[in-house]
């Protein structure tokens, strides 16, 4: 087999043609999508970026690898005792390590192991080569290293490439001369002037007034970039400027298709587009960055397209995590999913001409989970989607919030108190889960409590004095006040 796996950060599904956006943000994937399959319910079990590379790597939840984090001790992997010998156990092998013992060449390309210290990425690899700037880079940089090895090896028979773009995080920096290809157009229509004002007199991280310029100092180095959202305008031009990151990304992906088709493998090849986490673009009043376990941050696209196995034009709808994709990989290539993995093949409903999907859903329900930027656990079913905050992040949130998906996707309505039964089977859920997850699991710990033991999200630790002042400053005391109550010992 010959496998290119797309992984690009921040991506969301609904910023995507195929997935029914009308702007033409995706030229490339939606040709991708309609000669294979689009599936359009697959969530990142863990988020944000390290989590999520935790899990699609390791093929294990976050509660079972103690990586949820992005500092303190629920950072990494843990080390499991009765996994660990001489240099690994066949039990609980990488994506990488599984494909590599099926005789698979391995590569990857990307900054992702540099950019969140995690060297463990790399095991199983024979190749990795990173473009240098930490996530910085851009879709061109990038291939001046993937259109080299393609080139080189695109011929050979077995051989898996993991190519990492950064385009759509935050802060948009694709050059100043490909401009605004999306302005003018009509974009996303569920910000009105009501919620805006109401998200401008709330507060939290990356909100519609605390943007990136006060939490990290980013400016984003195209001049017509907001640097907060004051006016629907200004959400307007923010949006723009993700759509047009996208569109910078698929012409470069463009460049990718074009020397497979070359070398005359194209069609021979699996290729996979998906995404390490979505991107919350004013949802839960989050504007540009991945801060919680929802619709936003955790649904991410996932494009199958392989026409020697794989019937063309297929929408696949079952819910699933991206670890299953990774398990599902493994068995096409040969090999067997380790017995540690989380992750669940479905690679039989690729044996046939009926294509996926024939069995219905995959999962009857998905646990979603955020620790980085809040400590929150979610469950995905039927139309629902519960979110349970264990801390905050800063946000004005209640403990519990329930979303109709299907029909409200950017959660502006919240039913917890309207549906209080459908709360009380999510909480159950969640209860099974844990205890069935950590009755497996190699350690007595639950990283979550971790978390809250260190003092919460990691990119909060030390920030309240601060962000206290900031709203003080900016008229809403009132708030600073909820925060004291809240987090007054300084978690």
């Amino acid at each position: 087999m010959r496998i290119v796996y797309i992984d690009v950060d921040a991506l969301r599904p609904d910023h995507l043609g195929c997935y029914g956006y009308p702007r033409a943000t995706s030229p490339t994937l939606d040709r991708l999508a309609r000669h294979g399959v689009r599936f359009t319910s697959c969530y990142a079990s863990d988020a944000p970026c390290l989590a999520a590379r935790s899990a699609i790597s390791t093929g294990r939840f976050g509660i079972h690898t103690g990586a949820v984090n992005h500092g303190g001790g629920a950072a990494d992997p843990w080390i499991a005792p009765a996994l660990r010998t001489f240099n690994r156990h066949p039990d609980a092998l990488t994506w990488f390590q599984a494909l590599r013992e099926v005789g698979h060449r391995t590569a990857s390309i990307s900054s992702f192991p540099e950019r969140h210290g995690a060297p463990w990425f790399t095991a199983g690899l024979h190749e990795w080569h990173d473009p240098g700037k930490s996530g910085d880079e851009r879709a061109e940089e990038v291939n001046e290293l993937a259109l080299p090895w393609l080139a080189a090896h695109a011929t050979e028979p077995d051989w898996f490439l993991h190519l990492n773009y950064w385009d759509p995080h935050t802060r948009y920096r694709t050059p100043d001369s490909y401009g605004n290809r999306f302005e003018g157009e009509p974009g996303p229509d569920w910000l009105d002037e009501d919620l805006l004002r109401r998200h401008r007199e709330g507060y939290g991280p990356m909100s519609a007034r605390d943007g990136s310029l006060y939490w990290f100092g980013w400016r984003s180095p195209l001049p017509w970039v907001p640097q907060e959202i004051a006016t629907l305008d200004d959400f307007g031009a923010w949006i723009d400027a993700y759509d047009t990151s996208i569109r910078y990304l698929d012409d470069h992906l463009a460049q990718v298709v074009r020397t497979l088709e070359t070398a005359g493998v194209l069609d021979d090849t699996m290729i996979i587009v998906s995404a390490d986490h979505g991107e919350s673009q004013g949802e839960l009043n989050v504007y540009g960055d991945h801060q919680t376990a929802d619709e936003a941050t955790c649904h991410v696209p996932l494009i199958v397209r392989w026409p020697a196995r794989l019937p063309a034009g297929q929408v696949d709808e079952r819910l699933l995590y991206p670890i299953d994709l990774a398990a599902t990989v493994i068995e096409l290539a040969g090999g067997t999913v380790p017995r540690e993995w989380d992750g669940r093949s479905f690679a039989a409903d690729f044996a046939g001409d009926a294509g996926p999907n024939e069995e219905g859903p995959f999962r009857d329900h998905l646990v979603l989970s955020q620790m980085a930027w809040s400590c929150q656990r979610s469950v995905r079913f039927d139309r629902w989607l519960y979110i349970r905050t264990y801390h905050d992040g800063f946000k004005q949130m209640p403990g519990a919030m329930l979303f109709d998906v299907r029909t409200d996707p950017h959660q502006t309505h919240d039913l917890a108190t309207a549906e209080p039964d459908v709360c009380r089977r999510a909480d159950a859920i969640l209860t099974e889960w844990r205890d069935a997850m950590l009755a497996t699991s190699h350690h007595e710990r639950d990283p979550l409590d971790v978390v809250l033991a260190e003092g919460g999200p990691h990119h909060l630790r030390g920030e309240l004095d601060r962000y206290v002042q900031r709203l003080r400053a900016t008229g809403r005391a009132e708030h600073a006040q909820a925060l004291l109550e809240r987090h007054g010992d300084g978690g």
